[in-house]
């Protein structure tokens, strides 16, 4: 698999859905370079960007409440961020579709998606659990 343990951000559910993530892109590259016969392919890949266009989705939303909740300072440019990223997903999708399935194409996408995951959650997120823990201490101090 490729979650590691320092990409957890200290925050249960926001790390529970990037080890989801992960997981899925881990599945997905592996089927994008099995040799498995061309429709199973196809269906597998199909399924994991719909997934992935949906899962996305969620775990933004869920990620920004959180960020919205803590009154995270640089939420704005998260959003921005986690925007860009959905559309590339999307434009990705709707690519697929039109090249009708490209080896070349989905290899060099399932890369992509990994570099950004794995930069997004190593760095970006790892602010907003930073954030939210120290905001978590200083509320149990005070109680």
């Amino acid at each position: 698999m490729i979650w590691k343990k320092e990409y957890e951000i200290g925050v249960e559910l926001v790390d529970k859905q990037h080890q989801e993530l992960f997981k899925r892109l881990g599945n997905f590259i592996q089927t994008v370079r099995s040799d498995q016969e061309k429709s199973k392919k196809k269906a597998e890949i199909e399924k994991t960007l719909n997934f992935m266009g949906e899962y996305v989705v969620t775990h933004f939303d869920a990620e920004e409440a959180l960020q919205k909740k803590y009154d995270y300072p640089d939420y704005d440019e998260h959003h921005k961020i986690h925007e860009d990223f959905k559309a590339e997903v999307a434009e990705f999708q709707a690519e697929y579709q039109a090249n009708k399935y490209d080896d070349d194409f989905v290899m060099e996408f399932s890369g992509r998606l990994l570099t950004w995951l794995i930069n997004h959650v190593a760095s970006t997120d790892q602010s907003i659990g930073d954030y939210i823990n120290s905001i978590e201490k200083k509320e149990e101090e005070n109680n």
